[in-house]
């Protein structure tokens, strides 16, 4: 290996964003492109891949096994002003490309990023790896849409370059891949000009899920960015009551930043979940009652990361950390489907202050085995709670395979192999195709997506 940018494996122990567990890996950490085929050779049999640790499961672990850390690869390559083109290694943030790259012009417009999910922390490698989808899917689609070219280290030495018109079946295998088709090193993105860096946002009650599809229908037109919040303990006649959040970029307007993010961290994790029965009904009843507001204009972050503004909120899911789960239904059976997943949330008290639903529409990605399809998604945390919490976690899987949906692998922790193969079955044997045989992690032998060696 070149350089002191490549030592030798170091033993730690490595949990995903629920901090269900943590388990020993030994972490490989290359800070040059040219050291990723010797640290593969490294790892011993199989190598997984990581990046800043925001995927809530098992997609990036690899217990007992080596661990490739990716977030030494932060370098900016190269940036075209003119037409938004960006080359970045597979370590630089999101966060980081908007702070650097998407600058406003004198009138407030700038290059911006075309698709974007919750949270600034997350890799470029990652995003697309996991094919990543933002509030913004009805307009822009999944991120995979807008990756120009990848460079790509497999585990027998092989650098390859591949796009949409280079390598195309590595290209779409990688897109969406899990990281399980070789290491990305870089990525040329295609940004997008907006007309200003601040967005015009506002936010609205509604009383059911009929509402909620009746003000996304209205909206999605003339609003960017859309999204739903619901109450997930709410029954009776309350039931499917929420806030419809929409937002767009502001012309030729701008916003300070917020202070600096984090501008509040959990400092260490309680003995015990802060989010429970109680607090949630609290929360739920407090933001339902207050989140409504008129048209404000601020800047991207408080619209598009809130999260990002309180460090390590996951602690707050206490020592047996929590799971999400996060499913796509078919469109034309949306309504009925989202009503009795969110029946059985309700009835079973383990509701989240974390409950999102997101239309998708028919924006089809490069990747194989991207998750948006043409559709509702719905995203709720629980914590976790022992047998109860993974019945109903069981009970919303079965409902979703049986309505034609799929489950998202970045956020899962317990999905069936023969859930997995029931949302994903139709690209499987492509996908198979493609995979590099020095790679794994604790999701792929746990839905049976193993590659030959």
């Amino acid at each position: 290996m070149s350089g002191a940018g490549s030592p030798s494996p170091s033993p730690q122990t490595v949990a995903a964003w629920g901090r269900l567990s943590a388990s020993t890996h030994a972490i490989l950490r290359p800070s040059l492109r040219a050291d990723v085929p010797a640290a593969l050779s490294r790892g011993a049999n199989r190598c997984a891949v990581r990046g800043l640790g925001r995927s809530y499961g098992d997609v990036a672990l690899n217990p007992e096994g080596a661990l490739l850390d990716m977030t030494g690869l932060d370098r900016f390559m190269a940036f075209d002003p003119a037409t938004g083109e960006l080359e970045v290694e597979a370590g630089v943030s999101l966060g980081e490309i908007l702070a650097a790259a998407c600058r406003p012009n004198d009138d407030g417009s700038g290059w911006f990023l075309p698709v974007t999910p919750g949270t600034g922390y997350v890799t470029v490698g990652g995003a697309i790896a996991n094919d990543v989808h933002g509030k913004n899917h009805h307009r822009a689609g999944s991120f995979g849409r807008y990756v120009l070219g990848l460079t790509v280290a497999r585990s027998n030495g092989r650098i390859i370059h591949c796009g949409p018109d280079r390598e195309p079946g590595l290209f779409s295998a990688t897109v969406g891949g899990l990281g399980l088709t070789g290491v990305i090193l870089a990525a040329r993105l295609q940004l997008r000009r907006v007309a200003g860096l601040a967005v015009e946002s506002e936010h609205l009650a509604f009383n059911s899920l009929d509402e909620f599809f009746n003000l996304t229908n209205g909206s999605e037109a003339d609003w960017e960015y859309t999204v739903g919040w619901v109450d997930a303990l709410a029954t009776g006649k309350a039931a499917g009551r929420g806030i419809f959040s929409r937002a767009r970029h502001a012309p030729n307007q701008r916003a300070a930043p917020p202070p600096h993010l984090p501008r509040l961290s959990i400092p260490a994790t309680p003995p015990f979940s802060l989010v429970n029965r109680a607090s949630v009904r609290l929360f739920n009843a407090f933001y339902w009652r207050s989140a409504r507001s008129a048209r404000r204009t601020e800047h991207y972050a408080r619209t598009l990361y809130p999260l990002d503004g309180i460090g390590n909120w996951n602690r707050l899911y206490g020592p047996r950390g929590f799971f999400q789960f996060q499913c796509v239904v078919p469109k034309n059976d949306a309504r009925a489907v989202l009503g009795e997943l969110l029946g059985r949330i309700a009835a079973s008290g383990e509701g989240s202050m974390l409950t999102v639903i997101k239309t998708f529409n028919d924006m089809p990605s490069p990747g194989l085995l991207s998750f948006p399809m043409p559709g509702t998604t719905l995203a709720v945390d629980f914590a976790n709670r022992g047998e109860g919490t993974r019945a109903l976690l069981a009970d919303l899987e079965r409902l979703t395979v049986e309505a034609r949906g799929r489950i998202y692998p970045a956020k899962d922790a317990v999905m069936s192999a023969e859930t997995f193969n029931a949302g994903y079955g139709h690209a499987l044997a492509e996908f198979r195709r493609h995979m590099d045989p020095g790679l794994t992690s604790a999701f792929a032998r746990r839905v049976g997506l193993e590659s030959a060696s």
